[in-house]
C-alpha cells in the first residue's frame, strides 16, 4: 500500500506519514544522533510498547519502556513525574528521544514530558486510536489535566514525525474508533465538508473498516485539515482556535464525568450545543444544526447530556482556554466551512441553547486506575 505524506510546519516542518505497515520508518525519524529511546504506552498496549523497544534495541539503541495508565489518567502531574524520573536514572539527554505508542492521552502526556526535559528533546507519535491519529498527535500541543479543567497545563512542542500506521486500528474496540471519529467529523463542519458527504454517503460498517478506502480518505482528510490551520498558528493564537468547535462543552462535560466519558462522546454533545448556539447567535441554517445530529447520531454518538447540571458546567465553560476575563467566547458556525470565535455576552443564550440538548444521557465507561511501570 502506498504511503501518504502530510507535511507540516507548525514549531518546525515534520512528516506525518499514514498508510499500513510504516514500522520500519521510525529509525529514519528518530535519526542518527540518539543513543537512547523511551517508548511510552499504556497499559492496554503493553505487548505493542514492549515489541517497539524491541525493534529499537536490535536497532543498537538503548530502549526502554515506560507503562503509563490508560486514558486520561495518563493525564496527571504524577504520571509526568514518573516519566521525569525514568529519564534522570536512564541519562537521557538533548540529543535522545520519546516515542508514545497509544492514543490522544499518551501524545498529550509524552509530548509534555519531552517539552519539558531538558527544556525540550524530540518526541515521534505513533497514534493508535482514530482520535490520536486526526487529533492529538499533530500540532504540538501537550498537556495534562489538574482538579481545575482539562490541558490547563501544557506547552507548545512539535514532534519530529508522526506514524499513522492504519495497521493499529485492527484491534480497536468498534466504539473508540467511532468516538474518534467525532474529531473528523468536527473537521467536515469547520473546514472540508467532502467529509461530511463521505459519511453521510456510506454506511456505518464501510466507515468502520480499516481495509476500506472510506476511512483512510477520511483519515487523511482530517489530518489534512489540522496540518493547514496549526501550520498557519502554532501558538493558538487566532485561527487555530477552530480546532476547539465543540470542545467548550465538551470539556466541561468531562470534567464533570471526571474523565469517563471518552473525549470524542463529549465533543459530539458539545459540537450539537454549539450549533444551537449558533442558531441564534449566527442564524445558523437549522438544516446545519439537524446535519449535526444526523451524522453523530449515525456514527453512535450521543447527541444530549444530562439536564440537571447546567450550572456545574457553565462555572467549568468559564475556566475555559478560550475565555478572556470573565467572557466565554466559543468556536460557532456561520454555515458549514465558516467557523469564527464569537463572544457571548449573555449566559442566558447558553442556557437556552442547552435546553435543545438537555437529557438524561448514558454514561461512557473510561475504567482505570493509577499503574506506572518502567523496564
Amino acid at each position: 500500500m502506498t504511503v501518504t505524506r502530510i507535511d507540516v510546519d507548525a514549531g518546525g516542518r515534520y512528516p506525518v506519514l499514514v498508510g499500513q505497515g510504516l514500522l520500519g520508518q521510525l529509525p529514519d525519524l528518530i535519526g542518527p544522533r540518539a543513543e537512547k529511546v523511551l517508548v511510552i504506552h499504556p497499559r492496554a498496549l503493553r505487548a505493542t510498547g514492549e515489541a517497539v523497544r524491541d525493534d529499537l534495541r536490535a536497532l543498537g539503541l538503548d530502549a526502554i519502556v515506560a507503562e503509563i495508565p490508560d486514558a486520561e489518567e495518563a493525564k496527571h502531574v504524577q504520571v509526568a513525574a514518573f516519566c521525569w524520573q525514568v529519564l534522570g536514572q536512564s541519562d537521557f539527554t538533548r540529543t535522545d528521544a520519546i516515542v508514545t505508542v497509544g492514543g490522544g492521552a499518551v501524545s498529550d502526556l509524552g509530548g509534555f514530558v519531552a517539552a519539558t526535559w531538558l527544556r525540550g528533546i524530540s518526541v515521534i507519535h505513533i497514534p493508535t486510536t482514530v482520535l490520536g491519529m486526526v487529533d492529538a498527535s499533530i500540532g504540538g500541543k501537550t498537556g495534562i489535566n489538574t482538579a481545575e479543567g482539562k490541558n490547563l497545563v501544557g506547552s507548545f512542542h512539535a514532534p519530529t514525525g508522526v506514524l499513522v500506521d492504519l495497521d493499529t486500528l485492527r484491534t480497536l474496540p468498534e466504539y473508540e474508533l467511532f468516538t474518534g471519529l467525532a474529531e473528523v467529523v468536527k473537521s467536515g463542519f469547520i473546514a472540508d465538508p467532502a467529509i461530511l458527504d463521505l459519511i453521510a454517503g456510506h454506511s456505518k460498517a464501510e466507515i468502520a473498516d480499516v481495509d476500506s478506502p472510506v476511512l483512510r480518505e477520511l483519515i487523511e482528510r482530517s489530518i489534512a485539515v489540522k496540518a493547514e490551520v496549526v501550520s498557519a498558528d502554532f501558538t493558538e493564537s487566532g485561527r487555530r482556535e477552530i480546532l476547539n468547535y465543540g470542545h467548550t462543552l465538551g470539556h466541561a462535560i468531562e470534567h464533570k464525568e471526571r474523565y469517563q466519558w471518552r473525549h470524542g462522546a463529549a465533543v459530539s454533545v458539545g459540537m450539537v450545543f454549539a450549533a444551537e448556539v449558533a442558531a441564534m447567535v449566527r442564524n445558523l441554517p437549522s438544516e446545519v444544526v439537524d446535519l449535526h445530529r444526523e451524522l453523530l447520531s449515525k456514527l453512535g454518538l450521543p447527541t444530549g447530556y444530562r439536564a440537571d447540571v447546567w450550572p456545574q458546567l457553565l462555572d467549568t465553560m468559564r475556566r475555559d482556554k478560550k475565555a478572556r476575563g470573565s467572557m466565554l467566547r466559543m468556536v460557532l458556525l456561520a454555515d458549514i466551512a465558516q467557523p469564527a470565535t464569537v463572544e457571548i455576552p449573555d449566559v442566558s443564550i447558553l442556557h437556552t441553547a442547552y435546553q435543545e440538548i438537555g437529557e438524561e444521557s448514558p454514561r461512557v465507561p473510561l475504567g482505570g486506575d493509577l499503574g506506572l511501570r518502567a523496564k
